[in-house]
């Protein structure tokens, strides 16, 4: 593509030869002679210097560089679209595979396509342009829209409703029993778990993430919501939209995740917590009760700015120890035995 080209494309503005032609998409330290990348900050200005790239994406033109410049609102953005652009999904498959079951009942609309070894149960309806990968599994009565992906291996349970342009990734599983028993004659009795799931439009759900199933009524994950890998979602949960829930983050049945929400990797959310929209929460960190918007870190968690003060405490509480028995040892010397007191 011309520059000229990409520009029109990422809606920006040309600083150098608009008929450069560009052959690839690279980060910085990959890029090779045809390539363009992108500068989000001026972090990494000194090491474009020394990149091979053609053109950049900047977010205002500078003197500094020797590359053809492509100024636009949000580099990094523009970087993604052209990585989609250089970068197309390939459909090596079109149609149902013979191999495939589907079930009679199941209603697949045009450019639907099923690979072998897929599963389709009864009642299921699939919009149009989906894909399903060998091994994909959808229970009966399940509701999938048009444009959704689906990669090998990942299972959509029984009665589950899934919107339009989602993604889920190998091994993902929507829709398992949530975790619920009641103690009663010695053991756990299984609470049954007769709710559903409903994935709204444009959600991704990472390789090997479990979303579960409602006890009663809908665990329900918001538009726009981006779930990483090994992430767990208990029953009832409400994510709200545009969240980001990142690796091995688990969150408590009947929890509710404001709209906008960050959470890092490795989080815990106890059962019934609310986290206010906006609200970002640091990796590693425990969550329970009502967090409102604020940044977060820290088992409990508490504010952001509180934490890094304590964790600066806790680094040097080995000093202070060994500071406090060298007073007491002091005072011990200065101050008379019980012996003296008693005379």
């Amino acid at each position: 593509m011309k520059l000229s080209e990409i520009a029109a494309l990422v809606n920006g503005s040309i600083k150098g030869d608009a008929d450069l032609l560009i052959t690839g998409v690279a980060g910085i330290s990959n890029a090779a002679h045809g390539d363009i990348t992108f500068l989000a900050g001026t972090k990494a200005l000194k090491e474009l210097k020394r990149s091979k790239a053609s053109a950049v994406l900047v977010v205002r033109e500078t003197e500094e560089l020797e590359q053809a410049q492509v100024v636009v609102r949000n580099p990094q953005y523009a970087f993604a679209q052209l990585l989609e652009k250089f970068h197309p999904r390939i459909q090596s498959w079109n149609g149902t595979s013979k191999d495939a079951f589907v079930s009679e009942n199941a209603v697949l609309d045009k450019d639907v396509t099923v690979y072998p070894f897929a599963f389709i149960g009864d009642g299921v309806r699939i919009g149009a342009g989906t894909v399903i990968y060998p091994g994909v599994f959808i229970g009966a009565g399940s509701s999938i829209g048009s444009n959704c992906t689906f990669y090998p291996n990942s299972t959509v349970r029984e009665g589950i409703t899934i919107g339009n342009n989602v993604i889920l990734h190998a091994g993902a599983v929507i829709g398992a029993d949530g975790f619920g028993y009641v103690f009663e004659n010695g053991r756990h009795n299984k609470i049954p778990q007769v709710g559903g799931v409903i994935i709204e439009d444009d959600v991704e759900i990472g390789a090997n993430t479990t979303i579960d199933r409602a006890t009663t009524g809908n665990t329900v994950i918001g538009k726009g919501a981006k779930i990483d890998n090994l992430v767990q979602v208990g029953h009832n949960v409400r994510v709200g939209r545009h969240v980001i829930l990142v690796a091995q983050t688990g969150i408590g049945g009947s929890s509710e995740i404001g709209d906008g929400v960050l959470i890092g990797g490795q989080v815990a959310v106890a059962d019934h917590t609310k986290v206010e929209a906006g609200a970002m929460i640091g990796a590693r960190a425990g969550l329970m009760g009502t967090v409102p918007k604020g940044i977060f870190s820290g088992a409990p968690a508490i504010p952001h700015r509180d934490w890094l003060k304590s964790c600066a405490v806790f680094a040097v509480l080995p000093e202070l120890k060994k500071k406090v028995a060298e007073l007491e040892e002091k005072l011990k010397r200065l101050s008379p035995d019980e012996n003296e007191r008693e005379k």
